[in-house]
């Protein structure tokens, strides 16, 4: 595998409110010994918070994320258009997508600018609604009712009908995703590095529409009748102003690069470190008889 460019220039995404001083000090002294420039990027919920001089993604860009893994999914997002590597700092406790603590900034960028570093490849959902450029999600893209009342979402994929369903909404999640959102709501999880997605109805007001895996070279696309009160559109957890009501969604499988330093895995061995996945309490039962002979 030939060596990853070395970046020019360093392009923050922060988190709107957390305390990311630490992590902040030690990118501004290593850019300043180095040279190396330093900007921040605006995106969409960092609250107008400025802490660096105002840029636009370039080519050349290493993203550096500082917060939690909503901070790294905005920020890969933003690289998307460029396909810009995304190293993600937590400042806190660290999640699924930081690769490293606020205390280990400096050592990372040093590993990235002597190239000693793994991307990990993600897919991105490409949501298209009819008004141009597309919006990415890395997540998910969900349709989701206003209040009261019910959304009926029409679910199609490659022109042929699946369902049309009434209820709280529907959700399409990547692999990554299918672990947030589509979880919780019933769908399955799909490791990573699966070559598919995943759309999974929210509340479904009677009828028959079990979540259904999609193959990745397949388009879906959902239709959106609101009821009285509309409908609010969700990417990666934020509302987004995509007034559709055709959306068209396609998966394109390595098109997020995140910045790691050791093995991905297929994310299973995180779901368990975060208590999303618990074995049956009979193996845990058997696992606390065996401690004690």
């Amino acid at each position: 595998m030939p060596a990853a460019p070395v970046p020019t220039r360093v392009a923050l995404v922060v988190h709107p409110t957390r305390d990311v001083r630490r992590a902040l000090d030690a990118v501004v002294r290593w850019t300043a010994e180095r040279g190396v420039p330093l900007v921040q990027l605006a995106v969409d919920r960092d609250g107008g918070r400025s802490l660096a001089s105002g840029g636009t993604l370039e080519p050349g860009d290493l993203v550096l994320a500082l917060g939690g893994d909503g901070t790294v999914l905005s920020a890969l997002r933003a690289a998307a258009p460029r396909d810009a590597p995304v190293l993600g700092i937590a400042c806190g406790s660290l999640g699924a997508l930081s690769a490293v603590k606020a205390e280990e900034v400096a050592d990372a960028l040093d590993c990235v600018w002597a190239g000693d570093w793994t991307p990990r490849s993600l897919p991105a959902l490409a949501i298209g609604d009819g008004s141009g450029r597309p919006e990415w999600a890395a997540n998910d893209f969900v349709v989701v009712r206003r209040r009261a009342g019910q959304v009926l979402a029409e679910l199609s994929i490659d022109d042929e009908l699946y369902a049309r369903v009434a209820g709280d909404g529907l959700i399409v999640a990547t692999a990554l995703g299918s672990s947030a959102y589509s979880m919780a709501a019933g769908g399955p999880v799909l490791a990573a590095g699966t070559p598919a997605f995943v759309c999974t109805p929210l509340a479904m007001h009677g009828g028959s529409a079990p979540p259904l895996v999609v193959p990745a070279d397949a388009t879906a696309t959902v239709v959106v009748q609101p009821g009285y009160a509309g409908f609010d559109v969700e990417i990666d957890g934020h509302d987004h102003d995509l007034q559709g009501p055709r959306f068209a969604l396609t998966l394109h499988m390595d098109k997020l690069t995140l910045v790691t330093f050791g093995p991905a895995g297929r994310g299973l061995a995180g779901l368990r470190k975060r208590l999303l996945v618990i074995d049956s309490p009979r193996v845990l039962a058997r696992d606390e008889r065996g401690k004690h002979g």
